[in-house]
């Protein structure tokens, strides 16, 4: 019998081959077995979020999903916008799911309002934003901050203005109406910019402030021209900056 050539070319090659065929099939297998379980994680991890929007914080996974059980008793979507309905101390609260743009990416939360019977305006109960990729520090605060999250509780969502009903509520520099303002992310100010168009988008869907029929790409925008603070940049200037952006990233 011929001795195998563990030095040739076609040896290697096949070698390899099978060597790629069988770790891929073992990722595959521990993909499909771990999935279920990844699935589960990323479920629970938005219901924990959905509760740290009601000031519920600190439960572990089974208090968690018990938790969400008890006080969420139904969903609503309404132009893509999820709306989850709690009962806290036999008060109906609405939980709103919102989705925005940051300095680096996307980012997201849940904000709960209650109804005000002395001030007849729905107000935050409270709030929680998340991020895909901020700087740690600045723009990562909208998340690592509970002390920040917590500025919204007990401002005004919407009001009347002018005899329409307007959303107030907003993110600035510097607070002057301590009931509908809440001072931005100290060195993350485009961050910040993100979070306030996201609630006002959010929100301004139930105002007519937000046009549903709004074009995807002029959508977005508008949004990108929103978080720069720069309205009056025209459009090719925009996907010059975007074209660049790009070509930057990759």
């Amino acid at each position: 019998m011929a001795k195998l050539n563990t030095n040739s070319n076609s040896y290697i090659i096949v070698y390899s081959a099978i060597l790629v065929v069988i770790v891929a099939f073992l990722l595959a297998f521990v993909y499909q077995a771990l999935k279920p379980r990844q699935d589960a994680n990323v479920e629970l991890d938005v219901k924990k979020q959905i509760l740290y929007s009601l000031n519920i914080r600190d439960l572990d996974g089974a208090a968690a999903e018990a938790k969400y059980a008890e006080l969420i008793d139904d969903t609503l979507e309404f132009a893509n916008q999820k709306i989850m309905m709690a009962e806290i101390d036999d008060e109906p609260i609405m939980v709103f799911q919102m989705k925005g743009m940051g300095l680096w990416g996307g980012i997201s939360g849940y904000m709960s309002a209650r109804y005000d019977l002395e001030t007849s305006n729905f107000v935050v109960y409270g709030a929680y934003f998340n991020h895909e990729s901020e700087t740690a520090g600045l723009g990562a605060e909208i998340k690592d901050s509970r002390a920040w999250q917590e500025k919204f509780i007990g401002k005004k969502i919407i009001d009347e203005v002018d005899g329409k009903d307007k959303v107030v509520l907003s993110i600035v520099k510097k607070v002057e109406d301590p009931e509908t303002q809440v001072d931005c992310v100290t060195g993350a100010t485009l961050t910040s910019n993100g979070v306030d168009e996201m609630i006002k988008r959010t929100f301004g869907i139930w105002t007519g402030e937000y046009d549903l029929d709004m074009d995807e790409s002029e959508m977005q925008k508008q949004l990108i021209k929103t978080i720069l603070g720069n309205d009056s940049i025209s459009d090719e200037e925009l996907m010059k900056m975007i074209k660049v952006k790009k070509v930057e990233e990759k």
